[in-house]
């Protein structure tokens, strides 16, 4: 009891003097170091959260949506029908797999019934994929109609491409080309297909690249040499290699591949962009670590006498130490939580500030044009660049954040905990004979 009682004595009495010599300090020459130091820390870390926010935004925009309607988290193909059911059963009973669903795939030329038309991967999934595949659901977004493939010839089609085709729903749109086995015409021009919906999703390649009909319709319109492919989605697709792992171990006839095989360089450069980044803000925390390491080495070089005076009342080495760690702790702390905050605010309201410097450079250019080229003022337009920026939602995520508070608290402690080497380095005596 006695021992807790000097301990949270020994606490008290740390808070106070480095409170006192931070109040002091603020008055004198150390304060613009401090105040710096502390700016440095909240900007680097309100950067690096609205950088990594919108990183995650634009991946959520682009990546998912590869993941959850186009690669799948992972392919399975050349399953052997005497393995169907065992494969199946695998599937269902593994608690990191959702859902393992067939489906065909095909290139193909289609007309619209102006004669207009576009190119398409068609994919034949099963008639019910948006009661089962809850990814899928999320991703696909059904502007006009209804994503219905219940009967033979009907097709949900892509918003880019019903655009392209200038059809509508109920219209009709035929496969003129389709690429497949011997048994399958390259030409023809009786497969038509009745559109019953038009989907959009937040990556435009997928809107411009995508048809669906059912399986039954694929099987029938893609020929036998059509390869069946399971698409499976995982609970969290960052288990995709340990999943691989337990399927290649009891299914060797089996070829499972990973969505990080699908757009492996688009993946890959988001992944070194995002990297990049962190990198270069990462920097700005180094670099306030140093300016707090070198400030903190003169605060205790001036500091010695009082260091001394509090080593002669019973002061010891870690106690003094402490107090200076105390102050790194306090700057760390203090733009670490401002930052945040700052970030946070920033990141939600990302849209709003887009369009605000939007605006803001609309009106400086034309004011300027005004000023000096009063005939060219017609001409100018707002650069539609910042509208795309704004489209992107920010996403944060907790864990980011938390990581980037931390390093932003831990990068001023140890330099303080570096500079703080110097106390007491020389003795009490020699310290107050020297003054």
């Amino acid at each position: 009891m006695q021992n807790k009682k000097n301990m949270l004595s020994a606490i008290k009495w740390i808070i106070e003097v480095s409170n006192r010599f931070a109040h002091i300090d603020r008055a004198g020459r150390s304060a613009i170091t401090t105040i710096l130091a502390t700016l440095g820390i909240s900007f680097g870390v309100m950067t690096l959260i609205t950088v990594l926010s919108v990183m995650n935004g634009f991946q959520q925009t682009s990546v998912k949506p590869i993941m959850e309607i186009s690669s799948y988290h992972l392919r399975a193909t050349d399953v052997p029908d005497e393995l169907f059911i065992d494969f199946l059963e695998f599937c269902d009973e593994n608690k990191k797999i959702a859902s393992a669903l067939p489906f065909y795939e095909s290139q193909s030329l289609m007309v619209g019934k102006k004669g207009n038309q576009a190119s398409s991967i068609i994919r034949g999934v099963s008639k019910d994929i948006m009661a089962r595949d809850n990814g899928f659901k999320q991703e696909v977004s059904v502007v006009h109609g209804k994503f219905d493939l219940n009967e033979d010839d009907s097709i949900v089609l892509g918003s880019t491409i019903a655009k392209a085709l200038s059809v509508h729903v109920g219209d009709y749109v035929n496969l003129l080309a389709l690429s497949g086995g011997k048994d399958v015409a390259l030409i023809s021009q009786n497969r038509k297909f009745k559109v019953t919906g038009i989907f959009s999703s937040t990556f435009y390649d997928i809107n411009a690249g995508y048809a669906f009909i059912n399986i039954e319709a694929a099987e029938k319109n893609f020929g036998s040499d059509a390869v069946k492919i399971y698409g499976i989605k995982l609970t969290d697709y960052d288990d995709d290699i340990i999943v691989m792992g337990q399927m290649k171990n009891q299914f060797l006839e089996i070829n499972v591949l990973s969505w990080r095989e699908y757009n492996r360089s688009f993946f890959g450069t988001l992944r070194v962009e995002k990297n990049i980044l962190m990198l270069l803000v990462c920097i700005i925390f180094v670099v306030v670590g140093i300016n707090i390491y070198n400030g903190m080495r003169r605060l205790v070089f001036e500091r010695s006498q009082d260091i001394s005076i509090l080593s002669a009342l019973g002061g010891t080495r870690s106690e003094i130490r402490l107090i200076f760690i105390m102050r790194g702790f306090t700057s760390g702390f203090a733009g670490a939580f401002s930052g945040a905050l700052a970030g946070i605010l920033i990141s939600v309201n990302i849209k709003s500030i887009f369009i605000f410097f939007a605006d803001l450079m609309f009106y400086v250019q034309y004011f300027f044009l005004m000023l000096f080229f009063p005939y060219k003022a017609n001409y100018i337009s707002q650069n539609m660049i910042y509208e795309l920026y704004a489209e992107i939602p920010a996403q944060i995520v907790l864990k980011e954040v938390l990581m980037i508070v931390l390093f932003g608290i831990i990068a001023p402690l140890v330099a303080s905990w570096r500079a703080s080497d110097n106390v007491l380095k020389m003795s009490v005596a020699e310290v107050l004979h020297d003054e």
